[in-house]
């Protein structure tokens, strides 16, 4: 069938706990003197209500909760970590993946970039790419 989504594997962050952490924790404030809003540290619950989303298909192991939703904004992700070692294990192994992600305290959204700007007026964060495939360009850190 094909190549599964980073979050359809969330046994990943268990299995590369001991990977490289990316030191994307410390860029996920923002300046208070640019009036954006930081990003705190957040369940899965409480990034839900949030975003006035009724989140469904949760799963839930040691160290991590994921659930989906969709509201006015479009439809997301949202994943929480008990720890920033397991939330960096886990965007390590999902950037290559592609895609989108709103980089929180301890917390992921994973969405289209339109979705995850409407999100971080909300949560705060750091928006970014993962690696393009087959484009010649790299993934990198936007907003």
């Amino acid at each position: 069938m094909g190549s599964r989504h980073p979050l359809d594997l969330i046994r990943l962050p268990l299995l590369c706990a001991a990977a490289l952490a990316l030191p994307l924790a410390a860029g996920c404030s923002a300046d208070a003197s640019s009036g954006e809003k930081t990003a705190q540290p957040a369940s899965l619950q409480e990034l839900a209500k949030q975003t006035d989303c009724k989140v469904t298909g949760t799963r839930k192991v040691e160290d991590l909760e994921q659930g989906n939703c969709k509201t006015s904004l479009g439809r997301y992700v949202l994943v929480s970590f008990t720890t920033d070692k397991g939330m960096n294990a886990w965007l390590h192994e999902a950037k290559p993946w592609g895609g989108w992600y709103l980089v929180g305290a301890r917390w992921i959204a994973v969405s289209e970039k339109p979705t995850l700007e409407s999100l971080r007026k909300e949560l705060g964060g750091k928006i970014v790419q993962g690696d393009h495939h087959g484009t010649g360009h790299s993934g990198g850190q936007h907003g």
